[in-house]
This record gives structure tokens, sequence and C-alpha cells, in this order.
């Protein structure tokens, strides 16, 4: 807060009485004590010499201004139909007015407060001091207390100011220092967007491996559910929608679809062997029952050692951790329930697509890519067989070349670096204010 009209005082003044009292009624927000500006108060300065002469004590101007400074109830007055409440107001208009408050009368001769002393509108020592662009003012600051959202305080604040700022007095600047929503928003939007597009990404490779929209939809399905329970269980847990947790939902987006693959991909296959479609799922589900749920435990225990870490590392990658374990344990729950139970009312046999039974007919776009990428696909494999055979008939030979290689990559780790957090690099940050220069001498070192 800044003002070219009112004095520090009245900027600390109203910044302490009526906005922050203003913002401790928005939940979850802490408001301290205003930095800057001067702590208003009403000094009297005492003339030691004059009180000796008439006899008087800092104790007598103390008494006389309690007694004099006063709004007091007096009783009610009916009028008519009403009665009003009537109070006598014995507090001076302005600090001013003071001065001539009566201390004390001794012998008819009365002795006011401006021959002993002087009554100014002062401030207590001040102690820290704001500038804003050269500007003295005052610097409000307000964080937020317990599992309270970042976001919902930053909104009810801007909310309740824009509210009062009608109320505010003439001259008065209220600006924004610095808003921590803004590194959150675009965190949030930008894990989201991420996560959208693994899962956009993820659905696309389904569909062409797959060739059928029908499992693809069964096991798009799995996706939001996992998140779902694992949101949940964050939440049981005391945890909340930050950037670590988001990362972890967003990392596991690729693998949450593996058990539910795993199992329609058999499916399928049982389906193409000629079984009923009842038969069929019953025996693609129990063959990689006990498969599907050792590669979901191998994947959960890679997060494991997290829950190890101490100090800071710990609040921040245990979070990550419980929120892929979570997804991963819950897509292998809904691929045991859910994917099964889809599987039993969307796919069949007729749903299998043998080539040579459609000689001649014409196919659409999607088919035919389809079946291009499959006929990919199988030279791809023959290539790969062939390597492999290779690989096999030499086995000492690339048994060695590929612990050299081994070895040679343990190296790299005299060169890489061990910072917790990214090194500065000159030029990523650039600063756009009207003092650019200034920061940039106080920049850190490369």
């Amino acid at each position: 807060m800044t003002s070219d009209t009112l004095s520090e005082q009245q900027l600390f003044d109203f910044g302490n009485n009526f906005i922050r009292t203003q913002l401790a009624t928005i939940p979850g927000a802490a408001t301290p004590f205003p930095y800057g500006g001067k702590q208003r108060l009403v000094s009297v300065d005492t003339d030691s010499a004059a009180l000796q002469s008439h006899g008087l004590s800092a104790v007598d101007i103390v008494n006389a201004v309690a007694a004099q400074n006063l709004i007091l109830p007096t009783g009610t007055a009916k009028m008519g139909q009403l009665e009003y409440n009537v109070e006598m107001n014995g507090s001076p208009q302005s600090v001013n007015e003071m001065n001539d408050l009566p201390v004390k009368t001794v012998n008819g001769a009365t002795t006011y407060m401006r021959e002993v002393a002087h009554v100014r509108d002062g401030f207590s020592p001040q102690t820290n001091i704001v500038l804003a662009n050269g500007q003295r003012g005052v610097l409000m600051s307000i964080y937020k207390t317990g599992n309270a959202s970042t976001l919902n305080i930053v909104d009810r604040v801007k909310a309740m100011l824009e509210y009062n700022k009608a109320s505010f007095p003439a001259g008065l600047q209220v600006n924004q220092f610095f808003d921590q929503s803004l590194f959150v928003r675009a965190s949030i939007q930008g894990v989201l967007r991420e996560g959208l597009i693994a899962a956009c990404l993820t659905v696309i490779m389904i569909l062409i491996f797959l060739g059928n929209w029908k499992s693809t939809l069964i096991i798009l399905v799995s996706i939001p559910l996992s998140i779902l329970v694992s949101v949940l269980l964050l939440s049981v847990l005391g945890e909340t929608i930050n950037i670590m947790t988001l990362g972890g939902l967003a990392l596991a987006v690729g693998i949450l679809v593996d058990d539910a693959t795993v199992e329609i991909e058999n499916i399928n296959r049982n389906l193409a062997m000629g079984k009923e479609t009842i038969q069929a799922i019953l025996d693609g589900a129990q063959q990689i029952a006990v498969p599907a749920f050792v590669s979901t435990l191998c994947i959960c225990i890679v997060f494991i050692p997290m829950f190890f870490l101490s100090g800071v590392a710990r609040y921040l990658f245990v979070p990550l951790a419980e929120a892929v374990s979570f997804a991963m344990l819950a897509s292998y729950m809904w691929s045991r329930t859910i994917v099964p139970t889809m599987a039993m009312y969307l796919l069949s046999s007729d749903d299998e697509y043998h080539p040579e039974d459609h000689v001649g007919e014409k196919q659409g776009f999607f088919r035919r890519y389809q079946q291009g990428f499959e006929r990919a696909f199988e030279r791809f494999r023959e290539g790969y067989r062939s390597s492999l055979g290779y690989t096999l008939e030499h086995a000492r030979l690339f048994a060695a070349c590929f612990l050299a290689f081994c070895l040679l990559s343990c190296t790299i780790a005299l060169v890489i670096g061990r910072d917790f957090f990214r090194k500065w690099t000159p030029g990523r940050f650039a600063c756009t204010c009207a003092r650019a220069p200034a920061c940039a001498s106080r920049r850190p070192p490369e």
C-alpha cells in the first residue's frame, strides 16, 4: 500500500485495523502485522519543568486523558412512540482538541493540557521500512495455514479487496506485489495438459495395435477410474493435490493401461480360438492373473525406497510414490473387475477381423491403415527374430560388447552433476521490471 497524500502512520493504521481484520475472515488465510509504515498512536509529550511548577505528575496527565476521552451511555429519550438511546460523547473530535483538556483545578485556577504537555498524532519507534519504487509504503503478507488451498485463498483475497475498494481512503493505492498462485496454476495446468497428452497417445497406440475401438474403450475407462482411486486414497492419508502428486499421476498414466491391455489382448486371443464370449473372458483373465499381479508389484516396489528418505526429499517424493503406487494397484483391481464386465457386454467372437474372409470387399480408412501397420510390424518382428538368432549364435561376442558398453557408461558418473535443484543458467530467467539493470547485478554467479 502506498499513497501520495496519506502518512505512514495512516497507511499502517488502515492496513492493520481495516484490511487485516477483513482478511482474517478468509478461511485458511493468516495475515501477520504489516511490514513498514509507522504504528500509529496518540503521543503525549510532557514538559517535566512545567509539571513541577504546577505541582503535577505524569499520573495526573494519564487520569485527565482517561477521564475525558470517553463515550458514555446516559439513558434513553422517548419521543412519541419511539425510544432512543442517548449517548454522551466526551471524546475530542481531533487530536489537537486534546491539548485543551483541563488537567487539574486548584483554588479556581485550571491547568490545561497545553500548559504542561503537548498531544500529537505520533507513532512508536519504527523498526522496518518498506520502499515501493522509492516511495515509502506498507507491505502486507498473506500466508495459507493447514491444508487450505492456495488458489481459494488468493481468489477470496482478490474478491475481498475488490469488494471493499470503494471504502478505501482517497489517494490510497493497493497493488499486488507477488502472487504464488500463478506458479500453482501454471503447474496444475501443465501437469493436466501433459497427463491428457499422455492419455491420448496411449489410446492411439492401443487402437493401432489392437485395431478394435471397443477394446480401446474398455482400456480407456481404466485410466480415470484408477486416478480417482489414487486421489481418494491420497485424501485419506492427508495429502493434497500439488505438483508432486499431480506429477505422479501424470507419470502413471502411461503404465495404468498395462494390466487392462494385457487382459484385453488375451481375451481377444481366446475369442480368436473360437471360444464362447464368457468362457474366453474367464480363461483370458485366469491365464494372466498372476503375471499381471507380479508385474504390478514390481512397478510399485521401485518406489519403496522413497519412503526411507528424510528431510525435504521425503516431503517432496513420498506423495509422488504414493500417487503412482495407488494408481497401479487400482489399475490391477479394475482389470480384475470392470474390464471383464465391459468385455462381456462389448466383445464377441464376431469382432475378430480375418482378412481372408473379406477378400474383394472395400475396407475403410482405419481398417486399411491398421492392416498396413500389422504388415509392417510383422516385418519388424521377423527382422528382430533374425537379429536375435544371430545374437544367440554369437553369445560370447554379444556378452562382451554389452559388458563393455555398461562399463563405459559408468564413467558418466564422474562428470554428471549432483545438484538437488537444477543449476542456474544465464539468460534463462529474464527480468522485465523497470529496475532490470539493478536486478541483473544481483543475479547469482554461474
